[in-house]
């Protein structure tokens, strides 16, 4: 049975039909290959895998098992563990030129290598992994949000060719703005949290998906994509600024996109920080 829903508190809508799962297809919507491998690509020549640190721009942050550096202080850091710099290929600039910042298209947009090796990506993370890459990125939102001139600090990943993702190699992420998107502005307006009530009401329906540890996952009533998950904390607080206790959140992550690793096998996902 189909179902109109409407967003918890925006003027949209969408289609809920589970009955068009059935409808026949000369195509496999879901197949079960690793993307990462069969569909795009290996670890020959990836710009991303250790070792290839003289093919992209120079490091902005490096972790290691000794702590967080940068080449620019350091030399080229070789033994990395995570490794962030600056976009080759960047949506904006960070010149600092005269007028209008918006006009001129200024801000900051950094890659984040999640890993030394290829073929390697956060639903198969240890613990220690997934937590030092939650880490870099709380690390470096904090970093940027303290940058002039920069009012928002979007944060996401796109794994697979299918979610837009153009090098194999596991990686996220982060575009700086001088400029607060307008959705969410609108998403974060009003008197109280939107998002503790709609928590609230999630927890006790049937769309939980887990409930852990001072967070909850679960399927949204107004789905906008195929299997999509929403992971939120139970106590309020508005960014990653307030994340004290990173495996808790970290673990999670790691864990949702493993269960759908293994009911999927090889899948194409997005995930983003709304904050």
């Amino acid at each position: 049975m189909s179902e109109i829903r409407k967003h918890y508190f925006l003027e949209e809508y969408c289609i809920i039909a589970p009955q068009r799962g059935f409808r026949p297809s000369d195509f496999s919507k879901f197949r079960k290959t690793d993307v990462s491998i069969g569909d795009y690509g290996s670890d020959r020549g990836c710009v991303f895998c250790l070792g290839s640190e003289d093919k992209t721009p120079p490091a902005t942050a490096v972790y290691t098992d000794e702590g967080v550096e940068s080449d620019e202080s350091c030399g080229v850091v070789r033994d990395w563990l995570v490794r962030c710099f600056p976009n080759r290929y960047p949506v904006l600039s960070p010149d600092r030129f005269s007028g209008d910042p918006i006009a001129r298209g200024f801000g900051f947009h950094e890659v984040i290598v999640e890993t030394p090796i290829h073929n390697h990506e956060p639903s198969s993370f240890s613990d220690a992994e997934i937590t030092r890459l939650v880490g870099a990125y709380k690390d470096r939102y904090e970093f940027y949000m303290g940058v002039s001139g920069v009012e928002f600090v979007s944060l996401f990943k796109n794994h697979g060719s299918s979610a837009g993702a153009s090098i194999a190699h596991s990686h996220s992420q982060l575009v700086a703005l001088p400029l607060i998107p307008p959705r969410f502005s609108l998403e974060v307006d009003g008197k109280e949290c939107r998002f503790c009530n709609i928590i609230k009401c999630e927890a006790g329906s049937e769309r939980l998906i887990l409930m852990r540890d001072g967070w909850v996952a679960f399927a949204p009533y107004f789905s906008r994509y195929p299997f999509e998950v929403w992971i939120a904390p139970i106590k309020h607080f508005s960014d990653l600024t307030g994340l004290n206790h990173v495996f808790s959140f970290a673990s999670i992550l790691r864990d949702i996109l493993s269960s759908m690793r293994e009911f999927f096998g090889g899948f194409s996902y997005n995930y983003v920080f709304f904050q």
